[in-house]
């Protein structure tokens, strides 16, 4: 994480990695994408959302430690973290699979979504890798954040919480990128999706990281179900724990 990256991300609670997934992946992730889309979605859903797609096979678990993203992932979160969830998003038109709501927020105080700064070294909670399979241009609508609201004292008040609204809400930063484009942001900020209006389908690839001792999710991975992991990413799917040197590796 260089400090560019740094500065923007506790500036905003958020930043964009361009080309995080190059155009070979991508290519491989969108006709996969297509097949599962075939096999389960109605053609008439306006929205999906896919969980466990690490199950989806070599090239879904190779996202979990993309070195396009792994060092902002240690500048924020220190090292050892650790994968806690997964799952993929579609969206044709209108709202997504959780509706047009800003959520998250670090206020009141919550462990799972904390922020802070000491001796110069970010101290994050749960942290979102938002990997775009297809272009997100201006106006389409997608991922927004509220900016800098990870730093905030106050609770975000209720009645600004719904973004399906004219005009648009004043505060709330959309954040766009091509296909390929990882966002990278903090549960601590409140953020949301804002409905869709492209050209075409919204997917987006979600894999949501915490330090090394947390966990969100009631569900830790099973790192016996995926054969030929490396030993990097069987450690950031291993469950919470301090890390300490006696500990069981099962």
């Amino acid at each position: 994480m260089d400090d560019a990256q740094r500065y923007l991300f506790d500036l905003q609670g958020w930043i964009t990695i361009a080309d995080a997934l190059d155009a070979a992946r991508l290519a491989t992730l969108n006709e996969e994408f297509d097949r599962r889309v075939a096999a389960v979605v109605p053609d008439d859903a306006n929205s999906w959302r896919f969980g466990d797609i690490l199950d989806w096979g070599p090239v879904w678990l190779d996202l979990i430690d993309n070195p396009r993203v792994g060092g902002v992932l240690e500048g924020i979160l220190g090292p050892g973290f650790r994968l806690d969830h997964d799952y993929a998003d579609l969206i044709r038109r209108g709202k997504g699979p959780i509706g047009t709501m800003l959520h998250g927020g670090a206020t009141p105080f919550d462990y799972g979504q904390s922020y802070a700064v000491h001796d110069g070294q970010i101290r994050s909670g749960l942290v979102v890798v938002a990997s775009n399979l297809r272009d997100v241009n201006p106006g389409d609508g997608g991922f927004a954040g509220v900016a800098a609201s990870h730093k905030a004292n106050f609770a975000l008040p209720e009645d600004w919480k719904e973004l399906e609204v004219d005009p648009p809400r004043p505060y709330v930063t959309p954040v766009t990128g091509p296909a390929g484009t990882a966002i990278v942001f903090t549960e601590a900020m409140s953020h949301g999706t804002l409905p869709w209006r492209g050209a075409g389908e919204r997917r987006t690839l979600f894999l949501k990281y915490n330090p090394h001792a947390i966990a969100w999710s009631a569900r830790f991975y099973d790192r016996d179900r995926y054969p030929n992991l490396t030993e990097r990413q069987r450690a950031i799917l291993e469950p919470p724990n301090a890390r300490y040197g006696s500990r069981p590796t099962k």
